[in-house]
């Protein structure tokens, strides 16, 4: 099947080529319109010419069988756009868009012509945190923090913290009946998020700190007496009197670890399979996203 990776950053080239590059069944294309990139990351898997293009319409031409768009987000919009018109099933990294209005669209415009769209939330797909999900999930905890980097809201919000939202949505064992942001903005930047959700039976808190002194990431669920504890995605500790560690297995690939070779073989199953998947339920993530940049906006303004 042929395949459209379009835009080779930091993203493309450590989590998503090694596990599309060594699929014997994909004939992978790359596409960038930085000539220098595109002839360093194609060299180094071998790809020949016809395989690169720094033209989206040459690739799009190409008559691809799917794509995956990790190219900025700020022109996500116009880039599944055209794929979407073309009829080409597209995965893409998260956010699909930084306004809700452009998210919506995109959906719409997939489901009119019945392609797929896949959005990459890649810890729904994460060994721990799948594992997290067969726990009882009374109270849910995620902290994912970083060292030295206020941001401008919408973008801190939309580019990183929407992990820790996807994951709180992934988890709750019922419907949300309430939800709570507290935030510190300093000169226009975004300190710290925390967002409360609540329901029968449940409390999900999600917590990032861009000032923490420690880049990390910790998932806590908790109910019935006991407790499972996954940090940075590749230690799961379980808790019932005397904890007990698990530890990635010394082979086991990062992007297997982060649920990214997962997520990516879904898609990829899904289109061989002619299923077409829908991002409804990734839409829902980027609405309580907005929700939490408003309610960070109206603090801040009552400040």
């Amino acid at each position: 099947m042929k395949v459209g990776c379009i835009g080779l950053g930091d993203i493309a080239q450590k989590a998503y080529l090694p596990v599309l590059g060594m699929r014997p069944e994909v004939e992978l294309h790359l596409h960038t319109r930085t000539p220098g990139t595109l002839t360093r990351v194609a060299d180094g898997l071998r790809l020949p010419a016809g395989q690169r293009h720094a033209d989206l319409d040459a690739l799009i031409a190409e008559g691809l069988d799917a794509a995956f768009v990790h190219a900025p987000t700020v022109v996500h919009p116009e880039i599944v756009t055209r794929l979407l018109e073309a009829g080409v099933p597209t995965f893409v990294d998260k956010p699909l868009a930084y306004e809700l209005a452009e998210s919506e669209r995109l959906v719409r415009l997939a489901e009119e012509r019945a392609v797929s769209l896949a959005v990459g939330f890649n810890r729904r797909f994460a060994p721990g945190y799948t594992q997290c999900a067969d726990h009882p999930r009374e109270l849910i905890l995620m902290q994912k923090n970083r060292i030295g980097l206020p941001e401008e809201p919408r973008a801190m919000i939309l580019d990183d913290f929407i992990h820790v939202v996807d994951t709180l949505r992934f988890l709750v064992p019922g419907q949300v009946d309430d939800m709570t942001v507290r935030a510190r903005v300093e000169d226009g930047l975004l300190h710290h998020v925390v967002l409360q959700l609540s329901g029968d039976g449940f409390t999900a808190l999600g917590v990032m700190n861009r000032l923490s002194g420690s880049a990390e990431e910790i998932l806590e669920v908790s109910g019935q007496d006991t407790k499972r504890q996954v940090v940075n995605l590749a230690e799961v500790i379980d808790h019932k009197g005397q904890p007990t560690l698990r530890r990635r297995g010394d082979w086991v690939p990062v992007a297997r670890q982060r649920g990214i070779e997962q997520v990516v073989l879904a898609f990829l199953d899904a289109v061989r399979a002619g299923k077409v998947l829908s991002a409804r339920d990734a839409l829902a993530t980027h609405e309580l996203c907005e929700r939490v940049v408003r309610a960070v906006g109206e603090r801040t303004a009552a400040a």
